[in-house]
């Protein structure tokens, strides 16, 4: 199994620390930063680089506001070979709000004829061989409304998004 991505909101100062590098090792060195964030977590697990994918066109690259909804951002650790582990990816508040605003004016509909299988293979977008046709309704359609209202949330209330990229679970 490839990496696995999760997304948590984060106000983007917490207990008087602005550092977004200190503050991820704060919430992300603590073994209980799922339970203890549940209610600002989204998961998206192995399916990450496909949504990138279908948001951009690209496996990796892509135009902000639409790149920065997965692979956009600041990596705060390097190939997850600090003490915390796994990879994080900082995007602060005032790119999030674009993020979401794209989120919200494209519906799946839009971005759906790029699930195209060979395509997504033939570009190493990761686990794209164990795909078929109904994950693309089934996985993507209901992440994509999830990461919608995600977004939209931590634009509301002006939060930065920490992405931890780890080993799949």
């Amino acid at each position: 199994m490839g990496l696995a991505m999760s997304y948590l909101r984060v106000p983007p100062v917490l207990e008087g620390e602005p550092d977004p590098g200190r503050i991820a090792r704060h919430v992300f060195g603590d073994s209980e930063w799922r339970r203890r964030g549940a209610a600002y977590l989204f998961d998206i697990g192995w399916a990450w680089q496909a949504m990138h994918y279908l948001c951009t066109g690209d496996p990796w690259d892509g135009r902000q506001p639409e790149a920065d909804v997965v692979c956009g951002g600041r990596l705060l650790t390097e190939d997850g070979t600090d003490e915390l582990g796994m990879d994080v990816i900082y995007l602060s508040p005032d790119r999030v709000k674009p993020a979401a605003d794209f989120l919200a004016g494209t519906p799946f509909a839009k971005i759906a004829p790029r699930y195209d299988l060979p395509a997504m293979v033939e570009a190493g977008v990761q686990d794209a061989r164990r795909l078929d046709d109904a994950a693309r309704d089934k996985v993507f359609n209901p992440a994509y409304q999830g990461l919608t209202e995600f977004f939209r949330a931590a634009a509301t209330e002006g939060q930065a998004v920490y992405k931890v990229m780890a080993a799949g679970r």
